[in-house]
């Protein structure tokens, strides 16, 4: 039956319909996040750190503020400090001292690009060229930026408040490993000791960013009453509304924030990184401020997916049945806290009734941007479920066309297969990668 001939009593399928919003974005009505102008607006800049890992001794912004033109800095001392907790708010639980400080470094950097001081002038030039006479001392400190190396007893540490969570009892050392979570069922090494087949395989993959083609923009205005107006390029203005609210102490029905047209996001503006930057100098002002971050400083300060490395085991017998498994999951967090690694250790053999599995993951702090997920519709799915998922179909695939083999060829089967670590790589080809196997 043809689409035609069952469209009977409906309204819109099978018709064509226009698009709200097509009109104005062909003809280039359509106002993005750096469109927006106001009178007397001001323009601000962010100096971020030249370094991975450092300790921020001292600032000094006297040389800035004497510029002409320049109205405003902005530093960490301008944001109240705010404890440790943790609230559902926007996108999933969100630490909010963590989120100040990836916001404007307070005490250390933690990534190059990590923000340390803003300013506002009457033009971008102006505003750009006092960057360049804000004074930062800094202690270069050792980083570390592969998954494995922070995770390791001697690694350098990025929070000396930061043990790791998920063990009992509960370490004595801070670690850069922020959470351990364990899912086990019925009895692996039993089941294995059933496999007539054993297929082990690591794989690595690297932080990937969303490269949307919109760079981060907004513009804040604060009125005398203390009223506050934003406009900004998100995925959710009410996130926006709450996350400064909070982190500046602010009455949230006093803040109205005005979505623009998006040019692209993908999970990667489900946070805030200049609205509250841009509320602060226009407090200290009295008037608009607009921040738009150019292409460098979206791939220096905003967070991509994280990587990690995946260890996974598989045991089976000679017919199919798939009778072990066991998964390691180590998931690169950045600077901070929080990566999708439970998600993960959830969805990786959601699709497979297995007897006998043990699945461990990690998630683990390194000197870099804060994590983001990569779509925001299938945010849990796609990045963290389903990344475990895709890790385990080539040794699945790889078990498979054993069995095929297996049947033409009419041989003996081999015990186990051995792979060296390859690198993963979701392009067309999927997962292509060199190996090595061995036959014991």
């Amino acid at each position: 039956m043809t689409l035609e001939n069952n469209t009977h009593g409906l309204k819109v399928v099978g018709t064509r319909p226009i698009r709200p919003d097509g009109v104005e974005k062909v003809t280039g009505r359509a106002n993005f996040g750096a469109d927006r102008a106001l009178p007397g607006m001001l323009y601000a800049k962010i100096k971020r750190s030249p370094y991975a890992h450092a300790r921020i001794i001292g600032i000094n912004v006297e040389k800035a503020l004497a510029l002409p033109g320049v109205r405003a800095v902005a530093t960490s001392a301008d944001f109240p400090e705010i404890r440790p907790e943790e609230a559902f708010v926007g996108e999933g639980p969100m630490n909010f001292r963590d989120l100040s400080r990836n916001i404007m470094a307070r005490g250390k950097v933690l990534y190059e690009g990590h923000a340390v001081a803003a300013v506002a002038a009457v033009s971008p030039g102006i505003a750009t060229e006092a960057l360049n006479l804000i004074e930062v001392e800094y202690e270069v400190l050792p980083y570390v930026i592969d998954v494995e190396e922070a995770m390791a007893p001697d690694a350098p540490l990025l929070h000396d408040d930061l043990f790791t969570a998920g063990v009992d009892p509960k370490p004595e050392k801070p670690s850069n490993i922020a959470k351990q979570v364990t899912f086990s069922k019925g009895d692996p090494a039993a089941g294995f000791g059933e496999a007539d087949v054993i297929i082990e395989r690591r794989y690595t993959t690297k932080p990937v960013h969303q490269a949307y083609i919109e760079p981060h923009a907004c513009v804040v205005s604060t009125m005398p009453d203390g009223q506050v107006q934003i406009w900004a390029s998100s995925q959710g203005q009410f996130m926006i509304r709450a996350y400064c609210a909070k982190l500046l102490d602010i009455d949230m029905a006093n803040i109205r924030v005005m979505p623009a047209e998006i040019g692209g996001g993908f999970g990667g503006k489900t946070l805030i990184y200049l609205e509250p930057v841009a509320l602060v100098l226009s407090r200290k002002t009295g008037r608009p401020v607009k921040i738009v971050m150019t292409r460098e400083e979206v791939f220096r300060a905003t967070g991509p997916t994280s990587g990690g490395v995946i260890e996974v085991k598989l045991g089976a017998r000679r017919d199919g049945t798939i009778v072990a498994a066991e998964l390691v999951l180590k998931y690169q967090a950045g600077a901070f806290p929080g990566s999708p690694v439970q998600p993960g250790c959830m969805c990786a053999f959601a699709m497979y009734d297995l007897p006998n599995v043990h699945i461990t993951g990690y998630t683990s702090c390194r000197t870099g941007r804060k994590w983001q997920p990569t779509a925001r519709r299938a945010r849990r799915s796609r990045h963290s479920g389903s990344r475990a998922a895709w890790t385990n179909s080539p040794a699945r695939s790889e078990w498979t066309r054993w069995r095929c083999a297996r049947k033409m060829r009419r041989r003996k089967a081999p015990r186990r297969f051995m792979g060296r670590p390859g690198r993963t790589l979701a392009t067309s080809t999927h997962w292509r990668r060199e190996r090595r196997i061995r036959t014991t």
